[in-house]
């Protein structure tokens, strides 16, 4: 097992540094400079401000540098914001991820329970109801469902009751987190469903599930003890990307609902062109999903003991 993490670590790595390096020339590619835009800098002003944030010097001086940087864990100082991009990662992956995690619940939740009452009742209600909320949540971006949910829930029901149920912004009361957790894990407990729903139904057809029948087993120890720890295996696989994309939140649905989370500066630098704040929160993200997809590979040898990882 250590030399499998140790190889799967090597890889990270790895990767990572390729990301790295992609990022910081896509940078590049991008027309102008976040100082061309406004006419009121001063061109000395301006030439200094381009010697501060090393933009001066060539392309390939910029990128040893910046590799240097981030191999010390420093991702640079915002340029719109002119401060250090580690510290504002820090305070805004909180709510994020407080966001992201109650998104991975639900989802994950309410996807395997639904998958596994869908498959457990093929061609009935739940059935039904599944697939439905299925195409749904694959279909409807969560930007849009997020929109929708403000004008009904938060909008039209509180016109008709008077009462401030959903909350249609902010972040910190309970209420305020209920719409945007909704829309942010909808699309995700479609996928699980339909994925749980599948693996449930090949599961069930399987010989020791009948063999488990045969000997007497209540429905109950059937569905909990054999067939959902196999059928799970597929949500498992999916779960890494999954958490990692929830936990740095919807950089969208942040901004639907003025949430003060790491989405709002990744949107705002995109459109200030501020390029260390850019690359910061790519490189950030990045790192965060190699690291659940190496969780879940080690995962699976305890979800599944047939997972051999020395092979």
């Amino acid at each position: 097992m250590v030399k499998y993490i140790l190889k799967r670590v090597a890889f990270s790595l790895l990767t990572l540094f390729v990301l790295v390096t992609v990022t910081f020339f896509l940078m590049q590619l991008l027309p102008g400079d976040p100082f061309t835009g406004d006419k009121k800098i001063p061109e000395a002003i301006m030439a200094n401000m381009m010697k501060k944030y090393g933009l001066d010097k060539p392309v390939w001086q910029q990128y040893l540098i910046y590799i240097g940087n981030v191999v010390q864990g420093d991702l640079g100082i915002s340029i719109t914001y002119n401060r250090s991009i580690n510290l504002m990662i820090s305070e805004s992956f909180l709510v994020s991820a407080s966001l992201g995690i109650r998104s991975v619940i639900f989802a994950f939740i309410g996807g395997v329970l639904l998958g596994t009452l869908a498959a457990l009742n093929r061609g009935k209600f739940w059935d039904s109801l599944t697939m439905f909320i299925a195409i749904v949540g694959v279909s409807v971006p969560s930007f849009v469902m997020a929109a929708l949910l403000q004008y009904f829930l938060g909008l039209k029901l509180f016109q008709a009751t008077g009462v401030h149920i959903f909350a249609i912004s902010g972040w910190g009361a309970f209420n305020q987190s209920l719409l945007p957790v909704f829309a942010l894990g909808l699309g995700t407990l479609a996928s699980i469903s339909r994925l749980t729903r599948t693996s449930m139904l090949d599961v069930l057809g399987q010989d020791y599930i009948k063999t488990a029948k045969a000997k007497g087993l209540g429905q109950s120890a059937i569905i909990l003890k054999h067939a959902l720890r196999n059928a799970i295996m597929p949500v498992v696989t999916i779960l890494g990307p999954t958490i990692a994309g929830l936990l740095t939140g919807g950089f969208v649905v942040e901004n639907v609902f003025s949430i003060p989370g790491l989405g709002r500066y990744f949107v705002q630098s995109v459109q200030g062109l501020d390029y260390t704040m850019i690359s910061g929160s790519t490189i950030f993200y990045g790192a965060f999903l190699i690291l659940m997809n190496l969780v879940v590979d080690v995962a699976y040898c305890f979800i599944d003991p047939r997972v051999k990882l020395e092979g």
